[in-house]
């Protein structure tokens, strides 16, 4: 089977060439701006309207990364016949990044780290500086590509581990993880000494942890989130941090972002001033990002395309409605 597919931002020379390695013969390639072209499937993050109308043949969007843009999702809801699916490669490094987040939260190792560098060694001698993890209680709130690897970790620590997934309609246990609901939310958070946020931003996601949520987390909790920053209120995480409710946070994603290269070196995360606590470990979007990336990202792209032109059932179908 022939399959037309076209790519709007070319992913570099080498990563193409991994691409082209591992597509199935009848796959073929074209690249760049979209004018002049006629293609089955739209490799896009960012599609704009002009580039799913007027193309008869086209039936498959895939945003080749985790999660879709709230854009995205709008625009895709205006062509309910094509099929939208995403890639989900960036699991295990986002996994590893997530244990960092919180081993590093919970030890405290960024003052430490800072303190010693000045002759500082004052952390040594308070005992309650670390938090003991062996024996605690995690939930994770988003039990897909990420949390599935992480909980294992968790597990391996001796912690307990709780996680909510959309999916399911009522309890469930598998290797060692009690899967809930999404809606036992509030039961499970005076459970949680460590609450890890791995969920997509949706509008039924955005906005989900806010002052009560963290009030229900028994007192001096760790939160980490490697979602999307808007999922937990902006605010509330940072009173919380500063008051010493939330005994510390490693967090991967924000609300403020730079909106251009020159802002790159100078654009603070947050209208809050997170930069001047010493229980928050401050990451800048990147715990998806290793040296393999886009040998991870080739790989998986070629999975999906193989198996759509092969006319079988392709992985990572997005349900765009739910927005994930």
């Amino acid at each position: 089977m022939v399959l037309s597919v076209h790519i709007t931002d070319h992913p570099g020379d080498d990563a193409l060439a991994i691409l082209r390695g591992a597509l199935a013969p009848g796959v073929h390639l074209t690249l760049g701006e979209t004018a002049g072209h006629e293609y089955e499937v739209l490799v896009s993050g960012r599609p704009r309207r002009e580039d799913l109308t007027a193309r008869p043949r086209l039936h498959t969007l895939i945003v080749p990364w985790a999660g879709v843009s709230s854009q995205t999702r709008a625009l895709a809801l205006e062509f309910p016949h094509l099929t939208v699916r995403n890639l989900h490669f960036p699991g295990a490094p986002v996994a590893e990044g997530t244990v960092a987040l919180m081993l590093a939260a919970a030890k405290l190792l960024i003052p430490a780290d800072r303190n010693l560098r000045k002759g500082d060694w004052t952390v040594r001698y308070n005992d309650g500086a670390s938090v003991l993890l062996h024996g605690k209680t995690v939930l994770i709130l988003g039990y897909g590509a990420i949390g599935r690897q992480v909980a294992p970790v968790c597990r391996a620590l001796g912690m307990e581990v709780l996680a909510t997934r959309r999916s399911v309609d009522q309890a469930v246990e598998g290797d060692g993880v009690t899967i809930h609901p999404s809606g036992a939310l509030h039961d499970l958070l005076p459970r949680a000494d460590v609450l890890i946020v791995a969920l997509p931003l949706t509008p039924e996601t955005e906005g989900l942890i806010g002052a009560v949520e963290l009030a229900c987390l028994p007192e001096g909790a760790i939160l980490v989130n490697v979602g999307r920053g808007p999922i937990v209120d902006e605010a509330a995480l940072y009173h919380a941090l500063q008051s010493g409710r939330l005994r510390a946070a490693g967090i991967d994603v924000w609300y403020n972002y730079p909106k251009d290269e020159d802002a790159r070196s100078a654009t603070l995360p947050s209208d809050y001033p997170f930069h001047e606590l010493d229980n928050v470990v401050m990451s800048p979007h990147r715990t998806g990002h290793v040296g393999e990336f886009r040998r991870l990202q080739m790989e998986e792209l070629a999975e999906v395309l193989n198996a759509i032109a092969r006319g079988g059932e392709a992985p990572n179908r997005v349900d765009v409605q739910a927005g994930y």
